[in-house]
């Protein structure tokens, strides 16, 4: 048999071969189709078909309830209004209904004012809160013609001890202004450094018409800068704080030449004093963004007294800044 014929009768084989096995290919997806279209899709099958709302997709796991925050209970009604009292200023708060309106208390920065918006809602709502010093706090809302509480106090609400079910975190919420730093963490620090009361710097203040006005400290922790300072009122007469300010300013200024200056505005302020009483003392610590200061410019402090004056100033040149103590533990007890 001559090689041209045994090439040609593999050729035919060949062919009929994968003819078969196509036609047999065809049967077998109608055959899985058909088996498709009367397979009924269950949770076991294919959990997305459910409707009911309790799958997700892909991989999930289940929030159990010792990463809960427990809500506090609040009622609202129409014709009377509920404030809510908190141990820092309000920084946000989230309604989760059109039926209540709320708002801060005018001249009060930590007191806001609940009430509904229509009578008799059935549907019970909430409502968050996140505070100054980095504190969460959530409340279901219902309706009530006459609530039980109408003047309500957080500050132990937040502080109610180890035993109650919530996450560590729950005060963990951060602030854009203060960077990386818990707002927790910097008050714990501003109280550390007012209970201890200690002078590290001697050598910067002001004193005039009986009014001292002293720096005592300048601290650093992270990106943010700690002043200690404290107002010493050796008159009779009482001294109101109208407003301090903090500002960077040339040391020289030429003669017809506009000085310019950079104010800078405390994140935070421990126990600001607005009035020191005659014979007495204050003491307030200032929390700043970390910045130093320019060759030929200084830091001027400046603490002006309301409807008089007694005017105190004192300067921190960039040496005093740059050798600012670290700190390293805290003593809030």
């Amino acid at each position: 048999m001559s090689i041209k014929k045994v090439m040609t009768m593999f050729a035919f084989f060949t062919g009929i071969a994968c003819a078969t096995y196509a036609q047999q290919g065809v049967s077998n997806d109608s055959t899985a189709t058909a088996k498709a279209e009367g397979l009924k899709l269950t949770k076991e099958v294919c959990p997305q078909a459910e409707e009911d709302g309790d799958l997700y997709h892909g991989l999930t796991k289940k929030l159990m309830f010792d990463r809960m925050i427990p809500p506090h209970g609040l009622e609202v009604t129409y014709d009377k209004t509920v404030h809510i009292l908190f141990p820092s200023a309000v920084r946000y708060v989230d309604l989760g209904s059109p039926n209540l309106i709320a708002g801060k208390a005018d001249g009060a920065e930590n007191v806001i004012r609940v009430k509904a918006t229509v009578r008799n809602f059935r549907t019970e709502t909430n409502m968050s809160v996140i505070t100054e010093d980095g504190s969460y706090y959530s409340f279901n809302v219902k309706y009530a013609d006459e609530p039980l509480m109408l003047n309500v106090e957080m500050k132990d609400f937040i502080h109610d001890g180890s035993a109650v079910n919530r996450p560590n975190n729950a005060q963990e919420i951060y602030l854009k202004e203060l960077g990386g730093e818990s707002p927790m963490l910097v008050h714990l620090i501003m109280k550390s450094l007012h209970k201890e009361n200690k002078r590290k710097v001697k050598h910067i203040g002001c004193k005039r018409f009986g009014i001292q006005y002293l720096l005592k400290g300048i601290y650093v922790h992270n990106d943010l800068l700690y002043l200690h300072t404290e107002v010493k009122n050796q008159s009779n007469v009482p001294f109101d704080v109208d407003y301090i300010t903090f500002k960077i300013v040339d040391k020289t200024v030429a003669k017809r030449t506009a000085m310019q200056e950079q104010v800078l505005f405390p994140l935070r302020a421990y126990n600001y004093a607005v009035r020191v009483a005659g014979k007495q003392s204050e003491r307030t610590v200032f929390c700043l963004p970390k910045f130093t200061i320019p060759d030929g410019k200084q830091l001027v402090v400046e603490m002006n007294e309301k409807d008089g004056g007694r005017h105190q100033t004192f300067v921190v040149e960039n040496g005093d800044l740059v050798q600012a103590e670290t700190i390293n533990e805290l003593r809030v007890r």
